[in-house]
């Protein structure tokens, strides 16, 4: 089948994508419960809600008390532990009245043990040389399908649309969108925009699944920002990083960048464990550069507790979210001001150069007459004396969490405390 060229819905330049871990968000862990939290969520400026799996979840080999979300037992039905198909209708609607969006996890490439095809149609998965399913990843918990079978691939594509039609949802987050051909996922984007244009956003960093997808994720950002804030490279070793993202994604592909999700909280630490006193700058990076920011369920507390991934453990809210005007100022900007649209051709992003660029990580986004400016001190030297040397800084800014204004034509120093952020709009 021909594929068109897939084009972006405008409103995916100035999104933001928030995740929710429905099990571990509320005591209760269900549609219902976590409804109440939607105008807090629209306040703080949240316009995407990124649903982890909502389908059951197989009992054969699952793990832990309660198994993976990512262990899928029904493509078609909810996870009873969350709902009912109505209640998460509901739920779809009340974020469509806050003017929300919402997109559910997809995992295409595998389910769990005992999903319903395995006795209704066992030949939609891969066997092994035992003819026993199996997962080639050495996932214990979940079996690989095969989309060799077209058969397969077009009950997959009808469950998908099953989603669309029936619950109004506004795109999907694709697990390992990788391991699955990308010509299945043109098939089923062709398909699906027939029925709703909707926003695709996949978890790889495989340039081509652009063809497909919106939006990809930035891994290599997030694992090399660990590696800063643990000594093991430096703001060149950043920069080169940016620029080969530059080079490799054209527009109007979306980087996805972020501190924290389910797997790096669950598997490897916090924001703070990783990123220690770094971890506030590299949200405002986030927010700031060239692409979508995303929040995973609990920043905005802050959270400082690793979630178990198979067994309940909710976040535990003290009813104080202390980073809430923090994401809720950042979120805004990014949403409202139009030099901070991803992808798109107007907008240039200049990396300044300083008297200090082993500590100071600047830039400048430009759309015509409209600017931000961003200063990170990614160093732990105190009252870092920052002169700025591009005459591109021009004019006076006004600060968006102090307020504060500054005339850069009239001096280019500003001083930034260890590990300090500041992100300037031209007044």
């Amino acid at each position: 089948m021909s594929h068109p060229h897939f084009e972006p819905l405008d409103w995916v330049k100035q999104t933001n994508i928030y995740e929710v871990n429905l099990r571990q968000y509320t005591p209760e862990g269900t549609f219902n419960a976590f409804a109440k939290e939607l105008p807090r969520l629209k306040d703080m400026g949240a316009q995407v809600i990124w649903f982890m799996p909502i389908t059951p979840i197989a009992t054969e080999k699952h793990k832990g008390s309660l198994g993976s979300y990512y262990a899928c037992s029904d493509y078609m039905a909810t996870n009873p532990e969350f709902g009912s198909l109505d209640d998460f209708k509901q739920l779809v609607k009340q974020a469509h009245d806050l003017d929300l969006k919402v997109i559910i996890d997809w995992v295409a490439n595998h389910t769990g043990y005992g999903h319903v095809w395995t006795k209704t149609n066992p030949e939609y998965f891969k066997k092994n040389e035992q003819g026993q399913f199996f997962d080639k990843n050495g996932w214990d918990d979940v079996i690989d399908l095969d989309y060799s079978n077209i058969d397969m691939r077009k009950t997959m594509i009808r469950a998908m649309d099953f989603w669309v039609k029936e619950t109004d949802i506004d795109g999907f987050r694709c697990d390992m969108a990788m391991l699955v051909p990308l010509d299945f996922w043109k098939d089923a984007r062709a398909a699906l925009d027939a029925r709703k244009k909707l926003f695709w956003l996949a978890e790889c960093e495989e340039v081509n699944y652009h063809e497909a997808f919106d939006a990809t994720y930035s891994w290599e950002w997030m694992h090399k920002t660990e590696d800063f804030a643990k000594g093991r490279t430096d703001i060149a070793g950043l920069d080169s990083l940016l620029h080969r993202i530059n080079e490799q994604y054209p527009a109007p592909a979306y980087k996805v960048y972020f501190t924290s999700n389910h797997d790096e909280n669950s598997w490897n630490g916090t924001e703070f464990e990783k990123y220690g006193p770094a971890a506030p700058a590299l949200a405002v990076f986030a927010a700031t550069w060239n692409g979508i920011p995303m929040v995973y369920s609990g920043q905005e507390l802050p959270s400082h507790k690793r979630l178990k991934f198979f067994d309940k453990d909710p976040i535990e809210w003290t009813g104080k979210y202390e980073l809430h005007d923090f994401y809720k100022t950042l979120l805004h900007l990014h949403s409202t001001h139009p030099a901070l649209r991803a992808g798109d051709a107007a907008v240039t992003t200049y990396r300044l150069q300083t008297n200090v660029n082993d500590a100071l990580f600047g830039f400048l986004r430009k759309n015509g007459k409209d600017e931000v400016l961003v200063l990170l001190n990614l160093s732990n030297r105190d009252n870092l004396n920052v002169d700025i040397t591009d005459d591109i800084v021009q004019g006076k800014f006004k600060e968006i969490f102090s307020g504060d204004e500054h005339d850069f034509s009239a001096s280019r120093q500003y001083t930034i405390p260890a590990w300090g952020y500041r992100v300037f709009t031209k007044s």
